[in-house]
């Protein structure tokens, strides 16, 4: 088929025409992206189930709940400098930091079973499958499961299944034939893992900066980790296994008369979270400078989205309805549906703190999400959706009016338009109407460490003063 061709004399420009007969043409074939999802139950014990890009407790507890679903599972290594290589090789140009990291992990780990195990690329997408949430919004993370296919093809392993389930939403968790079913049981079993993991990890910030005895603070929590996976995956009883879990963290012998700047870690979702090269292993290395870490528990995350949904369905009560005959501004169906949210805002930071009571996390408060909504919309309205939101302007503002911590740290991808919106744009009106805040914003690109590393250390010496000087006015009373 000739495209008609015509010069445009005025531009010197040659313009393509296709005739209506071609646009309709049954030959064309247009490009299909293939999205193998099919998933049977009767493959559960034959498949493994793999996933990833939380911290290492995180991952491995969630490992153990999956199993106790009656599934094979896997939780990925945390991603290195060698995943984010793979990751560019076989992504596409310009996507953020996370999707590198996360994409070139599953590539490497599917890599290892081909170039190690001797496992053939058939055996391989035929027993394994990934699994990750999907979302939407102002930020790339709506692509990540095309980014997953891209590389895997491109790497050798097309046909391989990406599985995801939209954030919040049961249903089949975007798999035919119901393999994996992301009911309200598969939910719950996620969300009492990672308030668990969330509950360890704040007790590990919180006395790990004042052990006695180096690497005491990881060998407990290691040992609470091979319990709390046992307890899980084998149904056996969570109130003995954490019990023991605070005896075992109880032991370590720490000295809290040590003066230590408090760290708060804002900032995107997952480059706040990782432990590993994808935040520069960032909160090991503030611990290393003599700091106490304060990182962001992913059930305050889960506190968030019910926050939105809230707000969401009160909106919608308050619309008028189309129909004048109609005097009512409330929608009915709304309000069951907002009781159901507020109920599971209560039920999960019920959960949260008894955990925290069993395992011996003391004075641990959740972010109030009203409050932190409250203070932050004269400056970022509460509407504006993506990333984190508007929590990472309120919590800068709580962090200076209460004095919650001596150095906020917002931490981003390189790339990701809504984190960098809040911490270069809003913040820096936040910091000229709050002229004590110490603040800075990081960008996490895979290199340039010792850029970042410098940055931080300036910032922890006016920490450090701030922190010898309270201490110093305590004991002078």
């Amino acid at each position: 088929m000739k495209p008609l061709l015509k010069e445009n004399n005025s531009v010197g420009e040659v313009v393509n025409f296709v005739s209506r007969d071609q646009l309709t043409d049954s030959n064309i074939q247009h490009w299909h992206d293939e999205n193998p999802i099919n998933f049977s139950a009767e493959e559960r014990s034959k498949t493994t189930l793999l996933f990833g890009g939380l911290t290492e407790m995180h991952d491995q507890l969630l490992e153990a709940g999956m199993v106790a679903l009656g599934y094979k599972a896997k939780a990925l290594p945390v991603a290195d400098f060698e995943a984010l290589q793979c990751g560019k090789e076989y992504g596409n140009r310009g996507q953020c930091n996370p999707t590198y990291f996360t994409v070139g992990n599953l590539v490497n780990y599917l890599c290892d079973l081909r170039d190690n195990k001797n496992l053939s690329v058939a055996e391989i997408i035929k027993s394994y499958l990934f699994v990750t949430a999907a979302t939407c919004g102002p930020c790339r993370f709506g692509m990540y499961v095309t980014e997953y296919r891209k590389a895997l093809r491109d790497a050798g392993f097309e046909g391989f299944r990406i599985l995801s389930f939209q954030g919040g939403h049961a249903g089949k968790g975007g798999n035919k034939n119901g393999g994996l079913e992301t009911d309200i049981k598969f939910f719950s079993t996620a969300i009492k893992c990672v308030v668990i993991a969330d509950v360890l990890n704040a007790i590990g910030y919180r006395i790990r900066p004042y052990e006695v005895e180096n690497g005491a603070t990881d060998r407990a929590l290691a040992a609470s980790k091979e319990l709390l996976q046992v307890a899980i995956g084998k149904r056996k009883s969570l109130i003995k296994a954490l019990y023991q879990c605070r005896k075992l963290l109880a032991a370590v012998k720490t000295d809290f008369s040590l003066v230590k700047p408090k760290v708060l870690v804002i900032g995107e979702f997952w480059a706040m979270t990782t432990e590993g090269d994808g935040n520069y292993r960032l909160q090991r290395f503030l611990e290393q400078e003599g700091a106490e870490c304060e990182v962001q528990p992913i059930t305050n995350w889960l506190l968030y989205m019910l926050w939105e949904e809230k707000s969401r369905l009160k909106e919608t009560m308050l619309l008028r309805r189309v129909k004048s005959t109609e005097n009512s501004h409330k929608d009915k169906k709304s309000v069951p549906a907002s009781f159901q949210v507020n109920m599971a805002t209560l039920g999960l930071k019920g959960f949260f703190y008894g955990v925290a009571s069993l395992l011996g996390l003391k004075k641990y408060k959740l972010s109030d999400m009203d409050e932190i909504a409250r203070i932050s919309h004269p400056y970022y309205l509460n509407e504006v959706r993506g990333g984190e939101g508007h929590m990472e302007v309120g919590k800068l503002i709580q962090a200076v009016e209460q004095k919650k911590a001596h150095l906020v740290i917002s931490v981003k991808p390189f790339g990701c338009m809504p984190s960098s919106g809040v911490s270069d744009g809003v913040q820096s009106l936040i910091t000229a109407r709050y002229p004590k805040a110490n603040f800075i914003a990081i960008e996490t690109t895979g290199d340039g460490a010792v850029n970042v590393y410098s940055r931080v250390q300036m910032a922890l010496f006016r920490a450090r003063k701030q922190a010898q000087k309270e201490s110093d006015l305590l004991l002078s009373e």
